[in-house]
């Protein structure tokens, strides 16, 4: 059994172990969870609400999860004196799978993101954000049951690296000063300083999870979305390092853009994934313009953080959008909006974006029927226009129902 330094051993349940490359889930795994800052305790309570409720009724009772808290955020500092405690990050390594609510991190001010701390301590390399839409959701166009895609974001590299030195430190004035005399650049001296750095190694690894997911999950196109037209040596690059993989380790199942119209005079051959990359900016366009032309989008960090909140506006925001941070055997599976602290305790905010999150978390280990329970069971919570505060005031003839009140209505229509 596994020894904390500070934490106690969970008292019920099994561990997930992996086994070639595979996790090997029991009936009773241990799932860790933290409860999350802010409304991090309302959404996070009813989300397990929801999933203990569709893994009894997928499973006849028969498999359970057994939910096991560890701690980051505010509540961790209050009980710890730390953020990140040691034993919360070899809790989700010894387990594999986690559940985490939202973290608090301050704007220009205070300590580092710890999300994004925890996904570079773990090396959870992918971000990866099914999208698609809900019958009945308010959406600000016309068409949201166009939108159907999957982004894999890269979380490690790009400007979220955190390689960057405050306007005025001594480090900034040394990159300075270095750049601007042996480099014979003109960066003004009052400038705070990042690095963007995006490597072979990070590219290709998530390059390969998209085309996995894509093969796996019968999606037709994987998409490269980049500003390489500017950034012709990091996002370029990415675009360059993507089709690499592409041809050389998944030649049988893909085929470019060019292939497409000069092999298959622009049909489609079952079997084959269509390989493309767009700019950036244009792209902001086409999800909006024509959004059933793409699938999976593979793009890295920051412009998958711009993507992923500007693609799911267009079907509800983002009280309804599931994430995960993903490592070939580490999952961390989390709400992708922030803490809302005026709307913390108040039970009254969307919970939608952590259970879809957790629908998400069964499929990966295998609980698929109750991955199913829990879609039909918020498909049916929407269409009845029985939903929480922010999707009330959207919707005509909606009701407008608590935190908890959603999570009862959606295991009402599973």
């Amino acid at each position: 059994m596994i020894k904390f330094k500070k934490f106690s051993p969970p008292t019920e349940g099994e561990a997930i172990t992996v086994k070639d490359g595979k996790l090997v889930v029991p009936d009773n795994p241990v799932i860790p969870f933290i409860i999350g800052d802010g409304i991090g305790p309302d959404i996070t309570n009813a989300t397990r609400m929801v999933v203990d409720a569709a893994v009894e009724k997928a499973s006849s009772g028969k498999k359970k999860i057994a939910w096991y808290e560890v701690y980051a955020g505010e509540l961790a500092d209050e009980k710890f004196g730390e953020l990140i405690p040691e034993d919360t990050v070899e809790a989700i390594k010894h387990y594999h799978v986690a559940l985490k609510g939202p973290l608090t991190t301050p704007v220009g001010k205070g300590f580092r993101s710890l999300n994004v701390t925890l996904r570079i301590v773990l090396d959870l390399y992918a971000c990866v954000r099914p999208i698609r839409y809900f019958q009945g959701a308010p959406s600000p166009v016309r068409h949201p049951e166009k939108v159907d895609m999957v982004i894999f974001r890269e979380n490690t590299e790009d400007v979220y690296s955190g390689i960057e030195w405050q306007q005025g430190s001594k480090e900034a004035k040394q990159v300075i000063d270095f750049l601007n005399t042996t480099m014979g650049t003109s960066i003004s001296d009052d400038s705070g300083i990042g690095i963007k750095n995006i490597s072979i190694e990070g590219t290709k690894r998530l390059v390969r999870m998209a085309l996995d997911y894509a093969v796996s999950h019968n999606r037709k196109s994987v998409t490269f979305v980049h500003k390489g037209n500017i950034m012709k040596f990091t996002e370029g690059a990415f675009r360059n390092w993507g089709y690499e993989v592409a041809r050389e380790e998944y030649g049988d199942y893909t085929i470019t853009e060019d292939e497409l119209h000069e092999k298959y005079s622009g049909k489609q051959p079952d079997g084959k994934i269509v390989v493309k990359d767009r700019i950036a900016d244009a792209m902001l366009q086409l999800v909006l313009t024509r959004p059933e032309e793409y699938d999976i989008l593979a793009m890295p960090n920051l412009n998958g953080d711009y993507f992923s909140d500007a693609i799911v506006a267009q079907v509800g925001g983002l009280g309804l959008a599931p994430s995960s941070n993903m490592a070939k055997d580490t999952f961390v599976f989390e709400a992708s909006h922030g803490t809302a602290p005026k709307y913390a305790g108040r039970n009254m905010v969307n919970p939608g974006s952590l259970i879809l999150t957790a629908a998400m978390m069964l499929d990966t280990i295998g609980f698929k029927e109750a991955d199913a329970l829990i879609t039909k069971g918020v498909a049916g919570a929407i269409e009845q226009k029985t939903v929480t505060y922010d999707l009330e005031r959207l919707m005509e003839g909606a009701t407008t129902v608590s935190t908890s009140g959603f999570g009862e209505k959606i295991i009402e229509n599973m």
